[in-house]
């Protein structure tokens, strides 16, 4: 499960709307690859301010803070639905106008009509799959209160 802090701004019959907590080094952080705060920030967006539907059966407070995760199984199924199936419709595409001995401007033109019609068949994946509760963020746990040790002599940093 990829796992990420957030904080609660609303609540809807079934999901309450949250905003992942970012720390202000996050974009130059070496683990961003790995982390799943930019994951979550982008799953179920559609604004620039970081908005996360997050799927729960319990009542949150707002303002509560809250863990929200994504099963790393949905991640990389998403991924090569976006990636792979676009790519194996190109590549059909241009190998068999290579096979029917087409020129090289019909084979580029069958190979982006390839590629369009992996970019369908995504788009119809998508929404058949749009409701599954297994492929959105989900509220995992309230949030235990960081702790954060402040020495009270700053020669010790």
């Amino acid at each position: 499960m990829i796992e990420e802090r957030g904080r609660v701004l609303s609540m809807e019959s079934g999901a309450v709307w949250v905003t992942t907590i970012r720390s202000s080094t996050c974009g130059s952080c070496q683990a961003k690859a790995g982390c799943g705060h930019a994951l979550l920030q982008k799953l179920g967006t559609r604004s620039s301010q970081g908005f996360v539907r997050a799927l729960t059966e319990q009542t949150w407070q707002i303002g509560e803070e809250v863990i929200i995760g994504v099963p790393e199984n949905a991640v990389v199924r998403s991924a090569m639905w976006a990636y792979l199936v676009p790519l194996v419709g190109l590549f059909t595409a241009a190998l068999t106008a290579q096979a029917l001995g087409c020129s090289e401007p019909m084979m580029i033109l069958l190979a982006a009509v390839g590629l369009l019609a992996g970019f369908a068949v995504v788009r119809w994946h998508d929404r058949k799959v749009q409701q599954d509760p297994q492929l959105h963020p989900q509220v995992i746990a309230r949030a235990s209160p960081s702790v954060v040790l402040v020495s009270a002599h700053q020669e010790d940093w």
